[in-house]
């Protein structure tokens, strides 16, 4: 159970849950057993399996849809199990959801699904059976242990796709504040980047490598005792390229809802389908938070920092 008798440093800031949370957060979850209409899963947790849900939601609605599925790896979430399968079996596992997400995305949507290097090329195999892919983002996971009879896995695999040739990407609000280590100068002045009392900086393009991401550990206030959780400048980037203001984003592997969280955040309508109730009550408590604290963590002054490079979080601007 993820809650407050688990015991915590001074100084951690782990997002926990009481059972008197519990309680309170559990009322705002819906479970579908009939057809809906978007203003009823709009900004909400459906507590509930995707291959249930999935039947009720309705069609066309979807700017952005954002999957972080199981990966193919023995795994516990909370009061849920996965266990790994043979690359057949977890391809059919993909495609079983995958085939039933469609009809609820609009023409011009866009989709991104998360995957490590043994289940990439499954995920690629599925995907583009129904997507044109478009990318794949690879980015550095800076935590991890040591292998002692293989290389140490500290990256992962985002696979970009859209329905058509037709959709949304804004460049220009992903774009990066980098430091230039050897600044060049024509006629005395800067040339593509800025001198500040901070150092000098450029704003670069984005490319499909993230070096600049830090994985939510014990200090961080968007940390979460989630196995899995994805960091909210992360998945801000997914949803600032690739879904307009206002738009809707669709999570169906909810998890402790970094998507819904950060969709909020940045001025976006969402829905995330979360089976575990403990997971989706904690989502529910972070979107809770997320009424008084609109920062992500390394983004502000719409852009995205690299990282170890901000130093003091200003409020973000959406």
């Amino acid at each position: 159970m993820l809650n407050e008798s688990k015991n915590r440093a001074p100084r951690n800031k782990t997002i926990s849950l009481s059972e008197q949370e519990k309680k309170i957060y559990r009322t705002k979850l819906i479970r579908l057993k009939k057809h809906c209409s978007i203003e009823q899963i709009k900004n909400k947790t459906i507590n509930q399996d995707i291959l249930e849900a999935i039947k009720f939601i309705p069609v066309n609605f979807v700017d952005l849809l954002i999957i972080d599925p199981p990966y193919n790896l023995n795994k516990k979430f909370n009061s849920i199990s996965f266990q790994k399968q043979n690359e057949e079996s977890y391809k059919d596992y993909v495609e079983s959801w995958l085939s039933k997400l469609i009809r609820i995305l609009k023409p011009n949507a866009s989709i991104y699904i998360c995957c490590d290097w043994q289940s990439s090329a499954i995920i690629y195999s599925v995907m583009s059976k129904y997507f044109i892919v478009r990318n794949r983002i690879t980015w550095e996971r800076e935590k991890g242990r040591g292998a002692k009879t293989n290389w140490k896995n500290c990256s992962e695999d985002i696979w970009f796709g859209t329905l058509s040739d037709n959709y949304y990407f804004d460049v220009d609000a992903v774009k990066m504040k980098r430091k230039v280590i050897a600044p060049y100068k024509e006629n005395g002045k800067p040339k593509d980047w800025k001198e500040t009392a901070d150092g000098n900086f450029r704003i670069t393009y984005p490319s499909n490598f993230w070096n600049d991401i830090s994985i939510p550990y014990w200090s961080m206030p968007e940390n979460t005792d989630h196995p899995t959780q994805k960091p909210e400048k992360l998945i801000a980037k997914l949803i600032l390229a690739s879904c307009p203001k206002n738009g809707f984003v669709f999570d169906p592997f909810l998890g402790s809802g970094t998507t819904s969280v950060v969709a909020k955040k940045l001025g976006r309508n969402f829905c995330g389908i979360e089976i575990d109730e403990t997971f989706a009550c904690l989502s529910e408590k972070r979107l809770k938070l997320a009424e008084k604290d609109l920062r992500i963590q390394g983004y502000t002054d719409g852009v995205f920092w690299e990282r170890n490079t901000l130093n003091i979080q200003n409020k973000t601007k959406t």
